[in-house]
């Protein structure tokens, strides 16, 4: 049976590629999707990828997997940092979350590092450039019992 995996993407990860190279390197989202549409494939899941910049298309998209899904990863991008709306829609799914960021938040800027929505998943993965989606497949695999 085919597990569906949600990754969700907050505002400005549309940029990706084109937005502070130096801090997120130089690959677009689309090509990350590709990367992960490759290693679902391996691990035989049904991948859900979505971007929004705005919160509420996000909340919504969270309420979908809450009856379809059997994992979710989520970058929210500065999203992570103020939140409670996703915080309480994250907190009604059941399965395992992996919050996710590219860069470290933890070395960078001191009012990011505060995660409204770290209290409520499974594990948080961070600094690994655009590889922290791959390794977040990974970390989903291990949580979802088959």
């Amino acid at each position: 049976m085919k597990r569906k995996l949600y990754i969700i993407n907050g505002p400005n990860l549309n940029l990706l590629g084109i937005r502070e190279p130096e801090k997120y390197g130089n690959i677009s989202l689309d090509k990350i999707k590709t990367l992960c549409v490759e290693k679902c494939k391996s691990y035989n899941f049904d991948l859900v990828f979505f971007q929004s910049n705005i919160e509420g298309e996000l909340i919504s998209e969270i309420h979908k997997a809450i009856n379809n899904g059997h994992g979710i990863i989520i970058n929210a991008g500065a999203l992570t940092h103020t939140s409670i709306g996703l915080l309480d829609a994250l907190n009604m799914f059941i399965g395992p979350k992996i919050e996710l960021h590219i860069t470290n938040i933890y070395a960078r800027e001191s009012f990011r590092h505060k995660s409204y929505i770290s209290p409520v998943v499974n594990g948080i993965i961070a600094g690994f450039g655009f590889n922290s989606y791959l390794h977040a497949i990974d970390a989903i695999k291990s949580l979802i019992k088959d």
